[in-house]
């Protein structure tokens, strides 16, 4: 995260936070469970380092954690279709979906020899003094340029349910 802070502040170009992200990484040893592959755990991991790094990079971090706001995950979900290999290099790409005015939803792809493996779905936004901050009017200060995008239906039924699950469990 030290790394992903300095060279995002110091030494990488500023994006916009609407803007796609593509990072190659490299799947390590570390990375992996006992049969070569990718664990399931650290896919999140790289979910969270791309976001931030977004936060960093761009004017979300003047207009957000410098005015005392902190980011919060509401909710995340993946779906798996292939493993990612130990040592082979892939592209995790983060795309904005959309966002209301509670919530930016992000879509995270990890891809892997031109093939998708896994795709992760996010839910996050700002807090401060116990209450969640409007995304839309951060996005605007952040992006002058930015266009309000709802997210797709697809999206939004994806974590709809989600304080209903928690309700409801014991």
């Amino acid at each position: 995260m030290i790394y992903i802070f300095i060279g995002s502040r110091l030494f990488w170009k500023k994006i916009k936070p609407s803007s796609d992200l593509t990072r190659t990484r490299r799947v390590n040893i570390l990375d992996c469970e006992s049969f070569r592959f990718m664990a399931n755990s650290k896919y999140f991991y790289y979910m969270d380092l791309i976001r931030y790094e977004v936060v960093f990079r761009s004017n979300l971090y003047s207009n957000t954690v410098k005015k005392g706001m902190f980011g919060v995950l509401a909710s995340q979900k993946i779906i798996y279709k292939k493993p990612l290999k130990m040592f082979k290099p892939f592209n995790i790409t983060l795309r904005l979906e959309g966002s209301d005015d509670k919530w930016v939803y992000h879509r995270q792809i990890f891809e892997q020899n031109g093939q998708i493996c896994a795709i992760g779905f996010t839910k996050a936004g700002f807090w401060k003094n116990k209450k969640a901050q409007n995304m839309e009017e951060i996005l605007n200060n952040s992006d002058p340029e930015y266009k309000t995008r709802t997210p797709s239906m697809e999206v939004l039924i994806m974590f709809e349910n989600d304080y209903e699950t928690l309700k409801t469990s014991n």
